[in-house]
């Protein structure tokens, strides 16, 4: 890999940018001893674009020159669902003559809508994940990792993923002390533990229904509790079975599953704001001992309750 060139559109995002240029245009460090690459940053209209923050950038160089690159990367835009007709041929000719594709956070769009997608696996942020899907249901959209490669095309989630899908590449290509060293210039792990479920959103499930909307907040206060179906459905003064079924049509999902979710919420929230032992956590939102909420944890946010409080807790 020798020249890595970057596509820009109108209101590029400016981090996303930016950590392509992280990675790809570093000049050359004797101490490290890093590779350096024929860098260049083009757009289908070369002249002045307006980022997404307010200030411009002046892009001199146009598509052509991206024709020999052995790296073409997309850069995030703010209007994603459009793209030149020029951008979405240079991307199938450098698929076609087997150079590698890159795209992070919304500028996976751009490879779909060039029909590079149709069944690969990818991936993009996670704020855009079911609009991808939707849009292109031929792509297999992984709603959860940090980046995926599926052969020549390489996929990363929100624009810091951009860095961690650019390391992967850099140690495929050049090897592990090449993309530590990367890494350790940057100030970054070279490889980030878990995927983009830790990093979602997910706030308080709401209910329409009125019938049930007591007990949930009943269940939100009695996480610590055994609760089973028939207790739940002495609440509601109902035989288990009918509890059961009521609760499926009202809710689209389980008893079992929707407390799952709000003891892993509950947890989340102790492991940000509180000092306390992953085993005391797990009694408190009733999963009873350390090891019963790892394995529920590490399902549902992919990492383990330690990895997440250190990435999220909250300083004083």
């Amino acid at each position: 890999m020798k020249k890595v060139a970057v596509v820009v559109q109108g209101q590029p995002e400016p981090f996303g940018l930016g950590a392509l240029c992280e990675v790809w245009a570093e000049p050359y460090h004797p101490e490290d001893d890093n590779p350096v690459f024929d860098f260049v940053v083009v757009t289908p209209e070369p002249g002045r674009l307006r980022t997404r923050a307010g200030f411009d950038l002046v892009v001199e160089h146009g598509l052509d020159e991206a024709a020999d690159a052995d790296l073409v990367c997309l850069a995030p835009k703010g209007n994603y669902l459009e793209t030149s007709p020029e951008v979405s041929e240079l991307l199938r000719a450098t698929h076609a003559r087997g150079a590698m594709l890159f795209a992070h956070c919304s500028a996976t769009f751009m490879l779909a809508q060039a029909g590079l997608l149709d069944g690969r696996r990818c991936t993009t942020h996670w704020r855009f994940a079911a609009e991808l899907a939707e849009r292109h249901p031929e792509a297999i959209v992984d709603r959860d990792v940090l980046y995926v490669q599926d052969g020549s095309i390489v996929t990363g989630a929100g624009s810091a993923a951009a860095l961690d899908a650019a390391l992967h590449v850099m140690r495929q290509q050049f090897g592990a002390k090449v993309a530590a060293t990367t890494a350790r210039r940057m100030v970054v792990p070279p490889h980030r533990d878990g995927g983009q479920a830790q990093f979602i959103a997910r706030p308080v499930p709401v209910c329409e229904s009125e019938a049930l909307a007591p007990l949930l907040a009943w269940i939100s206060e009695h996480l610590a509790d055994d609760l089973d179906v028939e207790t739940l459905a002495r609440q509601m003064h109902m035989s288990a079975r009918t509890f059961a079924r009521r609760f499926k049509e009202e809710t689209g999902t389980t008893p079992y599953s929707w407390i799952l979710g709000e003891r892993v919420r509950a947890a989340q929230e102790l492991l940000e704001q509180t000092d306390h032992s992953v085993d005391w956590v797990a009694g408190e939102v009733g999963f009873g001992n350390a090891a019963t909420l790892r394995h529920h944890f590490g399902r549902s946010r992919g990492v383990s309750p330690q990895e997440y409080r250190r990435s999220f807790r909250l300083t004083a």
